[in-house]
């Protein structure tokens, strides 16, 4: 059996797998549009709805509420104040998604695409720090609750950000900015979804159909068509300044607990514990290798109850991977540095791409050792059995 003839009967397989998975209930996936002043996204949204739909997705929008809010006089500016406009923008905003939710879960459809024109932590970018963390308390919310109850992050960069002669305020009566303010909204919004494991940044490099090529590619990808592609390189780097990273503001700490479940020989599966601060969601993944940087992923959200009913099946003779992930985005790529209890030298920095020929461009503050990506030995699952101690 050739490589190809390999490669499709394990696509096959996967397929299946996911089908069987879905059962009688529509697959329904939430992901999040988002971006700054002037990005595209309103036809953006048009492209999505059009795409997905031909693919036999029953595509959902839950409209931008703070356009909503502010078309309809209700605006930092007509409150008592911008806290207060904020936990109402809040509120609005995290309903609808909930009735969206809800009603996806009686459609016949196979599968529902729910898109969220903004999700709730791009309010962050309008607030300071210590008016969100009010927000959050009156939500009874954390900021990785926010964060991460969405599946994916898809962010458009501001075309005054590489495409300044597109920027405009006349296709938006909500939207005043200045070019300078744009560009300023857009790094914090992207700021704000820093951390979220599955986020994506489409810039101004090329022309605007293409820009909207690229993000329908990158949805694609990680929708799985027929079934999703992980394609990623990972290196091995001196120990990083933390210090540094941790005064970036697209930078962001999370805490990873991964517990490796019995499995096939050619499957991978893991639980993972992820947040900070006392604040934990939880996934399983299961993995299966196609070459040496292309993987299939499936992966699911599990409440508390269910992660530690998977718990019950972690293969004894493997440890727990306990690791620090700072999350990076640094010129529109988005790095994760993993730094383990057990090194004090070195660290593990991970970049997923959308083609396996993208250019890579990694921040002179980080010290590349090597590349690692066909290492097995570097691999999470084979440090559960083994540290690498070589001499670097």
């Amino acid at each position: 059996m050739s490589v190809d003839e390999r490669t499709n009967l394990r696509l096959k397989e996967t397929l299946k797998e996911t089908e069987a998975a879905a059962g009688a209930e529509p697959q329904v996936i939430r992901i999040v549009l988002t971006g700054g002043p002037c990005a595209g996204k309103t036809t953006a949204l048009s492209w999505i709805k059009n795409e997905f739909g031909r693919r036999g997705y029953r595509v959902l929008i839950v409209p931008e509420t703070a356009t909503e809010l502010l078309t309809g006089g209700v605006a930092p500016w007509t409150c008592s104040s911008n806290l207060q406009y904020q936990v109402f923008q809040m509120h609005l905003q995290l309903e609808k998604e909930r009735i969206f939710t809800e009603a996806s879960s009686g459609m016949k459809a196979d599968k529902v695409l729910i898109i969220c024109d903004r999700g709730a932590l791009d309010n962050k970018a309008y607030m300071d720090d210590q008016e969100f963390e009010i927000v959050l308390n009156k939500l009874g919310l954390s900021e990785v609750e926010l964060r991460d109850t969405y599946d994916a992050v898809f962010h458009l960069v501001t075309a005054a950000k590489g495409a300044e002669e597109a920027y405009t305020t006349s296709n938006n009566q909500a939207r005043t900015e200045t070019v300078e303010e744009a560009v300023r909204i857009d790094e914090r919004i992207v700021a704000a979804w820093t951390g979220h494991p599955h986020l994506r940044i489409i810039d101004n490099s090329t022309g605007f159909e293409a820009k909207l090529r690229r993000l329908l590619s990158e949805i694609t990808a990680f929708l799985g068509e027929p079934v999703s592609m992980q394609i990623q390189r990972k290196y091995l780097i001196r120990f990083p300044d933390l210090a540094w990273l941790e005064q970036q503001e697209s930078c962001k700490r999370v805490e990873i607990i991964q517990t490796y479940l019995y499995s096939a020989d050619d499957e991978e599966i893991r639980v993972r514990q992820r947040g900070v601060d006392g604040h934990f969601v939880y996934y399983e993944t299961k993995k299966r290798k196609i070459n040496g940087v292309k993987r299939y992923i499936i992966e699911r959200r599990l409440s508390y109850e269910e992660y530690l009913t998977c718990l019950l099946d972690a293969d004894v003779q493997r440890r727990p991977v306990r690791k620090t992930r700072y999350c990076l985005t640094w010129e529109n790529q988005y790095y994760e540095i993993d730094v383990y209890p057990f090194w004090k030298d070195r660290a593990v920095l991970e970049i997923e791409l959308q083609q396996e020929d993208q250019e890579i461009r990694i921040p002179d503050q980080l010290n590349v050792i090597r590349e690692i990506t066909d290492e097995d030995a570097y691999k999470n699952a084979a440090i559960s059995i083994k540290i690498p101690e070589e001499e670097i």
